[in-house]
């Protein structure tokens, strides 16, 4: 393995860095399971990565885990910061805790969900950085209308930001 490509090559190094406040305000609301902080999206770096913080909030857990749906342009990793998350791995579903990490390929199985009842934090890394934002944001626009969508337009959306339904086993 080695280093990729020099992407600056200019002679002085540059001012160039970003900082976000600990305390910057949630960028994004879903319903009243889910904020997400954008820490750094696709645009702002130049599609390298997106990082973001999800926040899962304390409410009664779901009936049933999500479905598994994988991604055809980019790699998603998960870091447990507190509480803790169930997480799909395309084999099985595991209760992850403070310091676990989970990796997923392009092409790879997964999901997520706070089944715990307790609130919940982890970061999401989606490698390169494609405009997830959309995504997440039509999700909130969903949730807060309270509108039903039959399994097609899932599809469609979930196709539109390269999300494609898979089974997770349940073991």
């Amino acid at each position: 393995m080695s280093y990729p490509p020099q992407q600056y090559t200019a002679e002085a190094p540059a001012v160039s860095a970003t900082l976000r406040s600990g305390d910057a305000p949630v960028d994004l609301t879903i319903g009243a399971r889910s904020k997400v902080s954008y820490l750094a999206t696709g645009e702002t770096t130049n599609g390298m990565f997106g990082l973001y913080r999800w926040d899962l909030q304390a409410v009664p857990p779901p009936d049933s885990l999500p479905g598994g749906h994988f991604h055809r342009t980019m790699a998603e990793s998960f870091y447990i910061l507190s509480g803790t998350v169930a997480l799909g791995d395309g084999e099985k579903w595991v209760d992850a805790s403070p310091g676990d990490y989970l990796y997923v390929p392009p092409g790879g199985i997964h999901s997520f969900a706070n089944t715990s009842g307790e609130p919940a934090s982890m970061l999401i890394l989606f490698a390169p950085g494609g405009p997830r934002e959309a995504y997440f944001e039509e999700l909130a626009d969903i949730t807060a209308k309270g509108r039903e969508l039959t399994h097609d337009e899932w599809v469609e959306l979930w196709a539109r930001h390269d999300q494609y339904e898979a089974t997770i086993t349940t073991g």
